[in-house]
């Protein structure tokens, strides 16, 4: 099943590149048969993939609600339209052919998922790279749409630089004419408010981990040190002190006393 994400982002991303072609060489895309051939075929796969993904599902019911905006977006809406001749207006239409990219999103944050091991490090890349594909698509959007009406859009590089700072909340002089491009103006900013949270809680967890493995070291550390010293003062052998000789004192021999003659017998008067 990864293998169908990392098809789905490939068939995504060739999208991309003929929207941005399309769109930067003022091509009507409409009157291309090949484009639509290209985008049903996509959609197709898409839907492919989906009933696929139920089918395999434990529980099927609960992939279909869960998983039903997948559904959505990956109808060929642009084929519809051709086919029933429908009117809308070329704004409408051009801003239909990103709805597969929301397809895309879901596919991307399966893929980094599958190939990063850290979940707020996965977390981070997803969010990332959706935040600067919406820049990107609403950027140009907003190119399309203003650039014939709104004398400040007189190139791509200023509606991308509309986008940047709308996302941050902190504006430019640039501002919406159109009735699509004020609400692109207030729900890219509350995309951004939302998004942009999401780093500072992957920096908090980044230096968090980043703690915990200093203080797992050092208590390694000082365990290692603690237990070379007990095996070392282990192996030393006590030594005995050792107290110093007294002298020997000289045995002084008694005096005796001397003998006294005994006293003779006094005389007989």
């Amino acid at each position: 099943m990864n293998s169908l994400h990392v098809l789905i982002l490939g068939m995504s991303l060739f999208l991309v590149i003929t929207i941005t072609y399309d769109t930067f060489h003022h091509i009507q895309f409409l009157s291309k048969r090949s484009f639509l051939d290209i985008q049903f075929w996509i959609c197709m796969f898409f839907l492919f993939v989906f009933f696929l993904e139920m089918y395999l599902a434990q529980n099927r019911w609960e992939f279909f609600i869960t998983h039903f905006l997948f559904l959505l977006v990956s109808i060929p809406y642009l084929n519809i339209i051709d086919y029933y001749n429908l009117s809308f207006s070329p704004e409408t239409n051009y801003i239909i052919r990103f709805v597969p990219m929301i397809r895309s999103g879901y596919a991307l944050a399966i893929v980094i998922g599958w190939l990063t091991w850290n979940r707020a490090y996965s977390l981070f890349i997803t969010y990332l790279t959706m935040l600067i594909a919406t820049v990107y698509f609403s950027s140009m959007i907003f190119y399309v749409l203003e650039q014939n009406v709104n004398p400040m859009v007189t190139s791509y590089s200023a509606a991308l630089w509309w986008a940047c700072m709308d996302v941050t909340t902190v504006g430019s002089n640039i501002y919406a004419v159109t009735t699509f491009g004020k609400i692109m103006s207030v729900a890219l900013a509350g995309m951004g408010m939302m998004m942009f949270p999401i780093f500072t809680v992957y920096i908090t967890n980044v230096v968090q981990n980043h703690n915990q493995f200093r203080r797992k070291y050092y208590r390694e550390l000082d365990g290692d040190i603690a237990a070379t010293e007990a095996a070392s003062s282990s192996q030393q052998v006590p030594k005995t002190r050792e107290e110093p000789a007294q002298p020997v004192q000289p045995v002084q021999a008694e005096q005796t006393k001397p003998v006294e003659p005994p006293k003779p017998p006094p005389k007989e008067p």
